[in-house]
């Protein structure tokens, strides 16, 4: 779960407040108290701490506050406010060119991810119907160039590249050129990396900016390297004036330091976060649903988004057909859990939801393997045997077990969890019916609209 221990030790610091009917300013203080160890503990700028402690310390001890009815959760009001306003307020979008193509620079250490970074942005803008041009600036570490061919080829993006002889600000102005030709309107620059900041790198970086005027600047970070990827961002900002931060191995990152120093230590925006290893795992960075997620309060509006950019309509139709007429079988179940997986770890997903923390959650036995074993144990069935469970017998439930590596108890698990579902779709279904044919007062199910 994202800032994990963090977000654990501020909802332990607010407990003894909500369970108070009045609060005094020495109330107010001890709970700052722990906050402020919190977020030192999380790798937060020292300075950034210091200022965040006395503005909420500041707004909580107002007499409106303590005087309130909920006193308790006004001061967590107040926490989720400067929260979302160090991590930027509102979430910060690309500066497009009013005249194609844009061309977004991409910077970085080794090790940050920039590469891959450069290939999921490119995949999200692609979804939104944009065209975009990769272009392989990186000829110093060796199979960069490569590495951002198999990246572009997975996700059906060109790539640009004059191999490791020719200088980056060529390949760059060629690469521009490339897709002016070829009307590609986003330019995605990939540029070389170092494992520390030295003179050479910068002086190139600033030469290829110079050489191509990009609408963006993106720096790319490890978010897990916490307080060092917030000086390295300060080192690159000096010299280049990024636009903006991608933060990279954000689901990696228990803390939370990078997150909550980066934007109040340089003012630029962090704009997207990857928060996992597959070429789809980047999200656009909203300040106010973190903020809410670290405070246990979830984060609701990303789920949803998560689930819609997974939902298949016309698969939709057909499922809620098949519920009607009762012929749910393991193909449409093989199918709903591809949908799930493909929306995170079940984990993160339910860290989304309001009111669940990593305590809470520890109680539940989340087991994203789990998952592919039911899959496996599905795949192994022959078509009938998806279609009509029922022809399963001793003899199919063992080929099935030594198919996908499990146990007949397990398969036998999965047949009994099968029929339950369908028992209950099919009272849902009864249900449905009879508030239709009685009014339902108002009151509908899903399927029966």
């Amino acid at each position: 779960m994202v800032f994990e221990s963090l977000a654990d030790k501020l909802q332990n610091a607010f407990k003894n407040l909500k369970g108070k009917g009045k609060l005094t300013e020495k109330d107010v203080k001890a709970a700052m108290r722990e906050v402020k160890l919190a977020l030192l503990e999380a790798d937060v700028n020292f300075k950034v701490v210091k200022d965040f402690i006395k503005k909420v310390t500041d707004r909580a001890v107002g007499e409106d506050v303590l005087q309130s009815l909920t006193p308790g959760q006004q001061v967590i009001k107040i926490v989720n406010e400067e929260l979302t306003a160090l991590m930027g307020t509102t979430q910060s979008k690309l500066s497009y060119s009013p005249k194609p193509p844009t061309v977004i620079m991409m910077a970085g250490l080794q090790g940050a991810g920039k590469t891959t970074t450069c290939g999921k942005l490119g995949q999200m803008l692609k979804k939104n119907g944009k065209r975009p041009l990769l272009v392989a600036c990186d000829v110093y570490r060796p199979a960069a160039i490569k590495q951002l061919q198999v990246v572009g080829e997975k996700l059906d993006i060109p790539v640009f590249a004059m191999g490791d002889q020719v200088s980056p600000v060529n390949i760059a102005k060629a690469g521009i050129a490339h897709a002016e030709k070829f009307n590609h309107d986003i330019v995605i620059v990939d540029t070389a990396g170092r494992l520390h900041i030295d003179e050479k790198l910068m002086q190139e970086l600033i030469d290829v900016k110079e050489a191509i005027s990009p609408n963006e600047i993106l720096l790319v970070l490890d978010a897990m390297t916490g307080q060092d990827a917030v000086n390295v961002a300060e080192h690159f900002n000096g010299q280049l004036e990024v636009s903006g931060v991608v933060l990279t191995k954000l689901d990696g990152d228990t803390r939370g330091g990078a997150a909550l120093s980066v934007r109040a230590v340089t003012g630029k925006p962090i704009k997207y976060a990857c928060v996992g290893e597959k070429l789809t795992d980047i999200e656009e960075f909203h300040p106010d649903r973190m903020a809410s997620r670290i405070l246990g309060m979830g984060d609701m509006l990303s789920l949803i988004e998560k689930a819609e950019q997974n939902f298949n309509e016309e698969k939709a139709k057909k499922l809620e057909q098949k519920i009607k007429n009762q012929s749910f079988d393991f193909e449409d179940f093989l199918d709903q859990l591809e949908q799930i997986q493909n929306m995170g770890p079940i984990g993160d997903l339910l860290g989304m939801m309001p009111g669940m923390n990593s305590k809470q959650l520890q109680g539940i036995n989340i087991d994203d393997k789990q998952l592919d074993r039911t899959k496996a144990i599905i795949q192994s069935m022959t078509p009938k045997e998806r279609q009509e469970p029922s022809v399963i017998n001793g003899s199919r439930k063992r080929r099935i077990a030594a198919g996908s590596g499990v146990e007949v108890s397990e398969v036998n698990r999965l047949l009994k969890q099968f029929e339950q579902t369908k028992k209950m779709m099919k009272q849902f279904g009864q249900m449905g019916k009879k508030m239709k044919r009685g009014g339902g007062a108002g009151m509908k199910l899903p399927f029966f609209q």
